[in-house]
């Protein structure tokens, strides 16, 4: 724990690269099925908070908050994720998702704790430690590496599409709807001068997807 406190004192990029890498790592050794695969994943979210609640102090933007334009922005980017499925080609064979009525059985109590865990993971965790290092780290590191330096609200057209090009292909099986989210999250950062409201898109849009894929069973959203 001491060891950790000190790497996030250390550096400005540390306390915004770790959360993010800590969570593709451990998704990375995410089993691809069987029981041990929704496990996991209760335990990589759990994680994922304790790391986010050790970071907070040293990532000031990193905090919520609600605007008009970042609730249209969630509401719409989930309307383009679902709606664009199937219209343009995948980069990548697309999983057929967790499903975890079929692991468990419909009425089970672990499937129910395991979806929960999922959508609040969705739109509570993913949301922070992808933003503090796509649109807080990243965007401003490609213009400036002392990127303290530039301000949240600056716009640069290379690091605007580049950023956004790179967050859409980690969604390799929705790559388009991907760039268009980057595109419409650092939007948001830009003309607020502030991380939290592209954050609650964010969050809108995982957590309006997240119910849908219960109710609509599309595992493969996941």
């Amino acid at each position: 724990m001491q060891f950790l406190r000190k790497k996030l004192e250390s550096s400005p990029e540390f306390p915004r690269i770790a959360p993010f890498a800590i969570y593709a790592l451990l998704g990375f050794f995410q089993a691809e099925g069987g029981p041990a695969r929704y496990w996991f994943y209760i335990v990589k979210t759990l994680l994922g908070a304790w790391i986010l609640w050790e970071v907070r102090p040293f990532v000031q933007e990193m905090r919520w908050k609600i605007s008009w334009e970042a609730v249209v922005t969630g509401m719409g980017i989930f309307a383009i994720w679902t709606g664009l499925d199937g219209l343009y080609p995948r980069l990548t064979t697309l999983d057929a998702g967790a499903n975890p009525f079929a692991q468990f059985g419909g009425n089970s109590l672990v499937a129910w704790l395991y979806l929960g865990v999922h959508v609040v993971g969705m739109a509570v965790i993913v949301p922070p430690v992808e933003e503090i290092f796509y649109r807080s780290f990243l965007y401003r590191y490609f213009v400036n590496t002392n990127f303290l330096a530039m301000p949240l609200g600056q716009f640069h057209a290379l690091s605007f599409f580049v950023t956004s090009i790179l967050f859409g292909l980690m969604h390799p099986d929705r790559w388009l709807a991907g760039i268009i989210c980057g595109l419409a999250y650092q939007w948001l950062v830009i003309r607020k001068n502030r991380l939290g409201d592209a954050m609650t898109a964010h969050g809108i849009t995982n957590g309006l997807l997240g119910l849908w894929i219960v109710w609509k069973h599309q595992w493969s959203f996941w």
